[in-house]
């Protein structure tokens, strides 16, 4: 049996959808029905105290003004908790995760940029604890030097760049599951993408480095890979990444200026952008 392939667009409802944002679903969505497959929505909340249910409607809508329909009932990660306790369970019974109590100042004052990678990489302060932290709230994170050491060498597929070797060591040792909820982004994106049976997983560059260590963590969890296409990035006129952090000009605010959406995918489709914004290198 043949499995086609499915491809998603996993937004955060942190706040509303930007041209990037746009850029990234039609890519998803047209890569899925290139190949007869299922375009796929995930929300990802499990951050509940910054997702707004308001900003899951505004998803919705932005998405349908562009003209893009997905496939299957729409995935919440706030109801994929139990998955994610059972995937962090096996990490740890594996003893490949240990308890960190530190507070993000406390880490941030400690912390090294790796070179070449703007995230900083955990020194491994808790790492080797015995106490129980005074009661004190903690998080799980990966112990990837010695998950690295019973793996081996793993390699993982981008479309454009090729096959690449894993280092997940830039990243260090990152969070799991957070002193707030029962996963981080690195597992549950991974434990989801699985789950969903996502082949194609389409996202922006950004996110390159990060896929060294959703490898490892496939790796753990017995999870085949699927294929990599991380695509160039949208910056303003000013040089600077499209963020819902920085204000972003949002979908909403194109739509209320009188924005011709089929005018607009057809543009992004051809790789050609609206006056005022341009792809990174």
């Amino acid at each position: 049996m043949v499995t086609k392939s499915a491809s998603r667009f996993a937004p955060s409802p942190t706040g509303r959808l930007h041209l990037g944002h746009a850029y990234s679903a039609l890519r998803a969505h047209d890569l899925a029905k290139a190949g007869e497959g299922r375009f796929l929505l995930r929300i990802e909340d499990i951050d509940q105290t910054r997702c707004r249910p308001e900003n899951v409607d505004g998803i919705y809508e932005d998405l349908r003004w562009l003209g893009l329909n997905w496939d299957r009932d729409v995935v919440f990660q706030s109801d994929r908790h139990s998955a994610y306790v059972a995937a962090l369970d096996r990490i740890v019974a594996q003893g490949l995760a240990y308890r960190c109590w530190c507070t993000r100042a406390e880490v941030a004052a400690n912390i090294d940029a790796p070179q070449g990678n703007a995230q900083p990489v955990y020194p491994g302060t808790c790492k080797g604890r015995r106490d129980a932290g005074d009661g004190r709230p903690f998080s799980w994170r990966l112990d990837v030097a010695e998950a690295v050491r019973r793996a081996g060498d793993l390699t993982w597929t981008d479309v454009d760049a090729g096959k690449i070797e894993a280092t997940p060591e830039r990243l260090g040792d990152v969070v799991i599951a957070r002193k707030d909820a029962p996963a981080a982004y690195h597992l549950a994106v991974v434990v989801d993408d699985d789950w969903q049976g996502v082949t194609d997983v389409v996202r922006g560059r950004d996110l390159f480095d990060s896929t060294h260590i959703h490898r490892l963590i496939q790796h753990i969890l017995d999870i085949r890979p699927p294929a990599y296409h991380h695509h160039k990035l949208i910056m303003d006129a000013t040089g600077t990444r499209l963020a819902k952090r920085k204000q972003a000009p949002t979908l909403a605010a194109m739509r209320a200026d009188g924005v011709d959406p089929e005018a607009l995918v057809a543009g992004l489709r051809a790789g050609v952008l609206p006056d005022g914004f341009c792809f990174s290198d």
